[in-house]
């Protein structure tokens, strides 16, 4: 049995923003793809809604997503999400493949 985290992030931003979750995105991916036990964190557009986006994240463990979310980038992230999203994100916790 696998120890790994696999985690869908559903993302709105206020009416017209979607362009800075993107270059919020842009900045943070690669940070994020350096830490300890990322396999996956892809930002995806949903089709036909430029303020919805899908995030597809993948941990090597829970301990490895707890660090993620203490680093000093994510903090600043949570700081400045804010002022672009239309409210909290919706994280859906999966549980493995059938």
């Amino acid at each position: 049995m696998s120890d790994e985290v696999r985690l869908v992030v559903i993302i709105t931003t206020q009416p017209g923003r979607g362009s800075d979750q993107l270059a919020a995105f842009e900045k943070l991916a690669p940070l994020v793809r350096a830490e300890e036990g990322c396999i996956q964190y892809d930002l995806h557009p949903v089709a036909g809604n430029p303020d919805s986006f899908v995030l597809i994240e993948k941990w090597a463990s829970k301990a490895t997503l707890e660090a993620h979310h203490r680093t000093a980038h994510m903090q600043e992230a949570s700081r400045h999400n804010p002022t672009f999203r239309a409210g909290p994100s919706t994280v859906l916790l999966l549980e493995a493949a059938v």
